[in-house]
């Protein structure tokens, strides 16, 4: 079943069981997939966005509300805090799930090996193969650091 499907059938679900809190969520979700296959028709795309696009947006979907969570903990605004853990639950519903520090670490070294990086110069190749492979798996920010590392010993 294709991604933008699961979320609409779960959130015809979350209306059955008039889960409020699940629906404003899946509704957030499938309004960001929305703009940005207006997005992508603009581009010439009429197909829209793919699985790995969606898998994008839910990746950046969960970063905003973690770092909003952080803000308001330390606002000492708990209620609002545990409003944005409660959607970060129901987004990570639909993320595959995260690797490990040892499968980041093996992930790294395979994509070097296979785009044959020997400099920092390589560094785009690398992280173009881990997001092609690994797009919700990981966070791509903490692993841009340690390709740099690996490509500058």
């Amino acid at each position: 079943m294709e991604l933008r499907d699961r979320v609409m059938a779960e959130m015809k679900q979350a209306m059955k069981d008039k889960n409020t809190t699940r629906v404003s969520t899946l509704r957030l979700i499938n309004a960001a997939i929305k703009d940005r296959d207006i997005a992508a028709r603009g581009e010439g795309r009429d197909e829209g966005v793919s699985d790995a696009d969606v898998l994008a947006i839910l990746g950046k979907m969960v970063k905003q509300r973690q770092e909003s969570a952080r803000q308001y903990e330390e606002a000492s605004r708990f209620d609002l805090a545990e409003r944005e853990q409660v959607e970060i639950a129901v987004i990570e519903d639909f993320l595959p799930r995260q690797l490990n520090d040892d499968e980041v670490a093996n992930a790294v070294d395979a994509a070097i090996a296979e785009v044959g990086g020997s400099s920092i110069r390589d560094m785009g190749k690398v992280m173009g193969v881990l997001k092609g492979q690994y797009t919700g798996q990981m966070d791509f920010g903490a692993v841009g650091p340690m390709v740099k590392d690996r490509l500058s010993a």
